[in-house]
Formats: structure tokens, sequence, C-alpha cells
């Protein structure tokens, strides 16, 4: 099983040419694992961190309540996987049909993985050799 993360919140990397890139910081056990992710993303995570919303359902808002009309429900998302920099994840989801569970799993980007647990206060996991990857100590960040 895979440690459980908690974002610590949303900032901005900024590099030696001056570009600005927005960062989710996870905090899982003793490490932090930045993920680099779009302004859009980023301000997406934010208003979900915040508890916030918009007039109209942005577009994870709209998955999930599609999710919950069709029957299903988010368990939890796993930030599985890191090739080079980038990162990949799981949305693991179950749904009832006529009196059966199944049990699905979605690729996503992390950023819209943790966009929706966030939504739904479900757990976000993160694969040990992730975090042995991408991991810094907690005190560095």
């Amino acid at each position: 099983m895979s440690p459980d993360a908690t974002v610590r919140g949303v900032g901005v990397s900024v590099d030696d040419g001056g570009d600005r890139t927005p960062v989710v910081m996870l905090d899982v056990g003793e490490s932090v694992v930045p993920i680099f992710v779009s302004d859009d993303q980023a301000q997406s995570i934010r208003l979900a961190l915040e508890g916030g919303s918009f007039e109209r359902p942005l577009t994870h808002d709209l998955l999930l309540e599609m999710t919950t009309e069709f029957g299903a429900a988010v368990d939890r998302v796993r930030i599985d996987d890191l090739s080079e920099v980038t990162f990949f994840a799981k949305i693991e989801t179950e749904q009832y049909r006529d009196g059966e569970r199944r049990n699905l799993s979605f690729d996503a980007r992390p950023s819209d993985a943790i966009a929706l647990a966030l939504r739904l206060d479900c757990p976000i996991e993160v694969s040990p050799s992730v975090i042995e990857r991408a991991g810094r100590p907690s005190s560095s960040a």
C-alpha cells in the first residue's frame, strides 16, 4: 500500500530565466513531492483547497457530478509512476450496477486526480518509487 499524501499548497517555481511555473506540493511522510502543473490546473486545485466554487461548474466539478449520476464513486487517487519529469496517476472508482460492484481504474494527469480528490476529500496515495525519485526532505521545501 502506498503512503497517503496531503496537499501542502500550490506555489510558483521560478527558473533562472525568470519563467514562472505553478507547482503543487504534496506532503508524504517526511518528504515533499513537487508536481508542476498548468495555470488552469493550479487555479482549480487552489479553489478546491479553499472550498470555493465558481458560478458555473469547472471541468472537475462536472466530472464528479456525472460520476455520481452514473452510480459511481471515486475511492482514491494514486500518483503511481514517474518517467523523466512526467508524473502519472490513476483514479480508482467503484460502480454499482444491478447489485454488483465493479472496480474501475482510469489513467489521469496527477493535477486532475488531485483536483478531484480535494473536492471529495478522498485519499491521495503516492507510490514509494515516486517518493524515492521525486521526494525532497520536508525541511528543505
